[in-house]
């Protein structure tokens, strides 16, 4: 499956407006990824209701359900977690400030128990007058919100946004520092992200089955409290939660990749509320979980041809001659690909860990996300082809999972299942429908579609059934949103971003013509311009503005 989160980077803001932004995550983070393969964890998921029956559905004409807005009166049973204060205190990083808040586990039960979240903020620091809060999400689901603010959006935001805004993060509930779902330890993960995604037989399909089974139980033996409470429509009302303690009328937001889609559900939920609200690498709620991860296969197929026809100008291409075809160039990686599964390479890591083909496939898609990572990845692959060293993709991969140099792995990839599994029922019942779609992901990617499908098996043994269908959102009321397409981006097809714009009432479409995932700070002052304009003097962009 598929992470959605922006990737992090460690230059300044200037820096990225002369180069896009890594899409791998260095182990200084600094901004969180919105997208890339998670063989491991689970479907690109959607929410549209909680067990709270005021945040049901209503049904459409068209047959798709849409998502139906609390009323705007605040439940009394709510009203102690809407009155609290926070405490705030030093975070341990310059600037910053940080603080507990507490939300209801069950919203259906406010009184049956409480979820911890952890708050962040960098005040104003400008002299002219505030213009409230600005809450950021980098993605996921399973990025650390707090942790993108402390090391990018916080410091790495036009400055005239960081003057008038105080800006400000959640982790959403059962990620990082907010009580996060643990499922399996370092070694067993490591087990898992080796496992062979591409079953040639009965006995490595069985294999695959057993791992994706140990991953859901262990995740619902060391998280049974928290595992049913995790939705989009959970973490999407712990926000306005958030909004109304900072003192904020309207909800102030910029969300990348999933962060679009909890921005969306937000909208739909509570429209009135709605402030300057921008919502980049969108995503489409209206899919289903197959529909979902085979248009995602599809463009991380978009994002390999621009990669190999970049690569065929180049004398050190390591797939291919000068000249060579992208077809060629994706032949010869699939060949790579399996030689990898028949001999994988060593690595020279610590822990004996050699570049299985599931690992080799996560390092390439990994430098999908952005063109500034295609000399790393050639660098890598020329390693693996020539000289039989596969360290360069194990430590892409690596730095995908966000797995340390000590074999420990960060929350990531469990609170990705977690949420992922809830907000939709699974894409497959079983091995057998795989089997059976495996001809339409193989001609969406013919490198990378077998992978794609059989990841797409993850939440099939979860053990909390879903709570969420495929939907609409049209936020009827709301104020104008800006939703942001690229239209090469891998994991967020551009195609989710027109849909998501035609859903929502009051959308503005803002498209970036060119590679990557997301587009603000990535390079176009065209991009930046137009969402800096609206974010401080709230005149969006004119629908369907394009820029490169």
């Amino acid at each position: 499956m598929h992470i959605r989160r922006i990737p992090r980077q460690t230059r300044n803001r200037t820096q990225v407006r002369n180069r896009p932004q890594t899409p791998t995550r260095r182990r200084t983070r600094t901004r969180t990824m919105a997208a890339a393969l998670l063989s491991a964890a689970a479907l690109l998921g959607s929410a549209c209701s909680s067990s709270d029956s005021t945040s049901t559905s209503a049904s459409t004409s068209a047959g798709v359900a849409r998502l139906a807005a609390l009323p705007r009166s605040t439940p009394s049973t709510l009203d102690p977690y809407y009155d609290q204060k926070l405490t705030w205190r030093s975070c341990g990083v310059p600037g910053f400030q940080c603080a507990t808040m507490k939300a209801p586990l069950d919203y259906a039960k406010p009184g049956a128990g409480d979820v911890r979240l952890a708050v962040a903020r960098k005040q104003a620091t400008g002299k002219a007058k505030p213009l409230g809060s600005l809450l950021v999400n980098p993605g996921g689901p399973g990025g650390s919100a707090v942790d993108y603010l402390q090391q990018y959006a916080g410091i790495g935001y036009p400055a005239e946004v960081r003057a008038r805004y105080d800006m400000v993060a959640v982790d959403p509930r059962g990620v990082a520092r907010s009580e996060p779902v643990e499922c399996l330890d370092g070694p067993q993960m490591d087990t898992f992200t080796e496992t062979d995604m591409t079953p040639d037989d009965q006995r490595e399909t069985d294999q695959l089955v057993a791992q994706y089974k140990k991953f859901a139980e262990a995740c619902g033996t060391h998280s049974a409290r928290l595992l049913r409470h995790v939705s989009t429509v959970d973490s999407a009302r712990d926000m306005d939660i958030l909004r109304a303690v900072l003192g904020d009328p309207k909800l102030n937001y910029v969300g990348a990749s999933y962060g679009t889609f909890l921005g969306a559900t937000y909208a739909g939920l509570f429209p009135d509320r709605v402030g300057r609200m921008v919502l980049d690498g969108a995503m489409d709620p209206s899919l289903t979980a197959r529909e979902l991860n085979l248009q995602q296969t599809a463009g991380f197929e978009t994002a390999f041809q621009s990669f190999a026809e970049d690569c065929a100008k180049r004398a050190d291409c390591p797939l291919g001659d000068k000249g060579s075809t992208p077809t060629q160039i994706a032949d010869n990686l699939s060949t790579f690909f399996t030689k990898l599964d028949a001999h994988p390479l060593p690595t020279g890591d610590p822990d004996g860990r050699k570049l299985t083909e599931s690992l080799g496939t996560t390092g390439v898609i990994a430098a999908m996300y952005d063109q500034a990572e295609w000399e790393r990845l050639r660098d890598a692959l020329h390693a693996a082809t020539k000289e039989n060293d596969g360290a360069g993709l194990l430590a892409l991969s690596d730095s995908y999972y966000e797995r340390d140099p000590d074999g420990r792995y960060s929350n990531l990839m469990f609170a990705n299942a977690a949420v992922n599994c809830l907000d939709l029922p699974p894409a497959f019942n079983g091995p057998a429908q795989v089997e059976k779609a495996l001809p339409g992901f193989e001609k969406a990617s013919p490198v990378f579609g077998p992978n794609l499908a059989w990841a797409s098996l993850n939440c099939t043994y979860w053990p909390v059934r879903a709570t969420g269908t495929p939907h609409r959102i049209e936020a009827k009321g709301a104020a104008p949103i800006v939703v942001v397409g690229t239209t090469r981006d891998p994991a967020t097809p551009y195609r989710w971003a027109q849909s998501l714009a035609g859903q929502l009432s009051s959308a503005r479409l803002l498209t970036y013509v060119g590679d990557g995932h997301t587009a603000y700070g990535r390079g176009s002052a065209c991009i930046d311009s137009a969402i800096d304009t609206y974010l401080l003097k709230g005149t969006p962009p004119t629908d369907g503005k394009r820029c490169s």
